[in-house]
């Protein structure tokens, strides 16, 4: 698992240069930015979580669990407003809001794994 998870998140963090460079260098490209900096933030996120569950400071299901919702939830948010952008449609109603608030549990999920491991 932490080697896929390591292979999504660098897939992640080139699509958000990538998209980053396209936000730099296309006209009215307002939303490939957010979704640059999803998939950067996220990336990193994700490489957080595989080193703290090898250190098991993180619970390892519960762990997982959060990491593979950071892949989930930026996927959702960065590809329906790139599909946004250069598609003029969305990925389906409401899949950013879907995405961010995946990402913001994933983010309640991670303290609740390093509360479950702590004891």
């Amino acid at each position: 698992m932490a080697r896929l998870l390591i292979a999504l998140a660098g897939l992640m963090g080139a699509a958000g240069v990538a998209l980053a460079a396209a936000s730099a260098h296309g006209t009215d490209a307002s939303r490939l930015g957010p979704a640059s900096a999803m998939l950067l933030f996220h990336a990193t996120a994700i490489l957080a979580c595989v080193a703290l569950l090898a250190r098991g400071l993180l619970h390892g299901g519960i762990g997982l669990v959060a990491a593979f919702g950071f892949v989930i939830g930026a996927a959702l948010f960065a590809g329906d407003l790139t599909l946004r952008q250069y598609a003029g449609h969305s990925l389906f109603p409401f899949a950013a809001p879907t995405g961010g608030t995946i990402m913001i549990l994933s983010w309640l999920v991670v303290t609740l794994a390093a509360v479950v491991a702590a004891r």
